[in-house]
């Protein structure tokens, strides 16, 4: 690598965060980039996250023709490089991962490889290197291998794959595997609890066209950005929950699926996987435009994959059709714990603008008002977050912890920044702030009600009266939960589907720690209506109905603070 070209990359990557008076430069940058050979992965990958970012936002349409040129050069330029006998481990990267002409290896969840081998079936295969979980293979895959214990039930090292080899005949090993575990006679959960406790690493060769080098929506029109991006100090959050209603329309089934396997295709490339993606519902997938080239497209999950109180809404994010993050909520009544995650390669991008686009959207179908963040967005237990001052990106927005001994300190450590401006929170005292979760309110939202609450503490307090007054009986618990609410509020479950049972069943176990007696006649109707909604096709109801139940907030509120 010439210094030339190493400054030219260099050069190339500081371009990102100038727009509107620098489009001559990267132009020149492209024609030099376009022309040049990489002899090292390091640079590569530099070049190739920051033609990623000008896809994304382009400054106008040259740029964009000639960005997309240069990245359909890459899978030949990685296959140079391997050609040379590099060291090409720093591609595997999650951080990088997903580039054409590479692979990622990992074990993922049973729904992912299924959908892999419906998918991409001459793509994907077993990684027998990683191979470790002997004994609970043997057994698994005797349900399917005649004679199998003939083998594994005296041999100290039984050629598994020799096995496998000789029952798929000319079929893909992992096809097949899958396909007989599909065979097998019990329920889903079952099967897939059966598979991942295999622990089987599979290796994925994509090809270019699903690679991040390549994947990107079709977009009738591009925004250029001929002006500087919108920075952080720009955006009200108040503001923008405020602001006019963001065009939304639903798409067909076919269409729903489409967007689905480009998730999941997006998550799997990075080793990632959300529960939105795996198991979202295509019947019910929403197309918002938040504006500026940015759709966020929503999903729901069917009734047997929710959450057993709250309800569960998952987006993808794209920027002129490049996918650039996702963003999961978890809402009850009016509160919403968000999760917000910008791809490695866009977060020099409009994040702050594009945060508070998707919230003023959830604010809109699901009328929620109160914004939770995890201590870990924050940086518990995740240095990446600590790195990044996750915590002051949100607490800039308005956000504030809500421990009095953190809020403290942020004051503390807001008076020492003011005095002065070069300051930066060192790691150790971001890691204190990160302790606990923080909190945004809208005007009118009830400041302080969500302080202390906890979703998992409603769970616990169900354990506890479960071992207090059933004795550690579960089947006890729920009978007694269910025959009481049904009673309580004229309940007339016939005919109710076994996901609406299920659902009803989670709902009872916390009504009956409710005094529903001291409930008007309109608040057991209500109830009764929306333990109905969570198992009907949209969740959004289910939360817009609670959030018109008074007692039934306050009953939580207390039960999970």
């Amino acid at each position: 690598m010439t210094k030339s070209l190493s400054r030219v990359i260099a050069e190339f990557g500081d371009l990102q965060k100038r727009f509107g008076d620098s489009d001559a430069k990267i132009l020149r940058a492209l024609g030099v980039l376009s022309k040049s050979r990489f002899t090292d992965v390091d640079s590569l990958i530099r070049c190739h996250e920051t033609l990623l970012f000008f896809r994304a936002y382009p400054p106008n349409a040259r740029v964009l023709k000639r960005v997309e040129a240069i990245l359909k050069t890459f899978a030949q330029r990685i296959s140079k490089l391997r050609a040379a006998d590099l060291d090409l481990s720093a591609l595997d990267d999650p951080e990088v991962s997903g580039i054409a002409g590479t692979s990622v290896t990992s074990n993922f969840s049973y729904p992912i490889v299924r959908w892999l081998a419906s998918k991409y079936p001459a793509q994907i295969s077993i990684d027998w290197d990683w191979f470790e979980e002997e004994e609970r293979f043997g057994t698994a895959v005797a349900r399917f291998l005649p004679l199998l214990e003939e083998d594994a039930m005296v041999e100290a090292h039984v050629p598994y794959r020799d096995w496998l080899c000789a029952a798929k005949g000319r079929a893909n090993e992992l096809v097949w595997l899958i396909s007989r575990f599909e065979s097998l006679q019990i329920a889903e959960k079952a099967r897939a609890e059966l598979y991942d406790s295999l622990k089987i690493h599979v290796r994925w060769r994509f090809g270019a066209r699903v690679s991040r080098s390549s994947v990107k929506l079709p977009v009738r029109r591009t925004f250029f950005h001929a002006s500087p991006l919108i920075p952080r100090r720009e955006i009200s959050l108040t503001a923008e929950l405020s602001s006019p209603p963001i065009p939304v329309r639903r798409l067909s089934t076919a269409q729903g699926a489409a967007i689905l396997d480009l998730a999941r295709t997006t998550s799997a490339v990075r080793y990632r996987e959300l529960h939105g993606f795996t198991f979202g519902d295509a019947r019910r997938v929403l197309k918002a435009d938040l504006g500026r080239g940015t759709e966020a497209f929503v999903f729901g999950v069917p009734v047997a994959r929710r959450l057993p109180l709250r309800a569960y809404h998952a987006a993808l994010i794209c920027k002129n059709g490049v996918p650039v993050g996702y963003f999961e909520g978890l809402s009850i009544f009016e509160r919403m714990e968000s999760g917000f995650n910008l791809y490695y390669t866009f977060r020099e991008g409009e994040t702050a603008w594009l945060y508070a686009r998707i919230l003023r959207l959830m604010r809109q179908l699901l009328g929620v008002s109160v914004i939770s963040i995890d201590p870990y967005q924050v940086g518990h237990e995740n240095q990446e977050g600590i790195e990044s001052g996750a915590f002051w990106f949100y607490r800039k927005l308005g956000f504030r912890p809500v421990r009095p001994e953190l809020m403290k300190l942020t004051l503390s450590e807001e008076s020492k920044m003011g005095a002065d401006p070069r300051r930066r929170t060192s790691a150790r005292t971001l890691r204190k702030l990160a302790a606990g979760h923080m909190l945004f309110e809208l005007p009118g939202a009830g400041a302080g009600a969500w302080d202390s609450f906890q979703a998992r503490n409603v769970g616990l307090a169900v354990q506890r009266r479960m071992a207090r007054e059933f004795g550690g009986d579960t089947q006890g618990i729920r009978t007694h939960s269910v025959d009481f609410v049904r009673r309580a509020l004229g309940l007339r479950t016939l005919g109710w589907t076994e996901d609406k049972r299920i659902a009803f069943e989670h709902l009872a176990l916390v009504l009956a720690m409710v005094p529903l007696d001291e409930w008007s006649f309109r608040d057991k109707q209500l109830g009764a209506r929306l333990i109905e909604a969570k198992g009907s096709r949209d969740e959004a109801l289910f939360l817009k109905l609670m959030q018109s139940h008074s007692p039934l907030r306050a009953a939580m509120i207390r039960l999970g603070s």
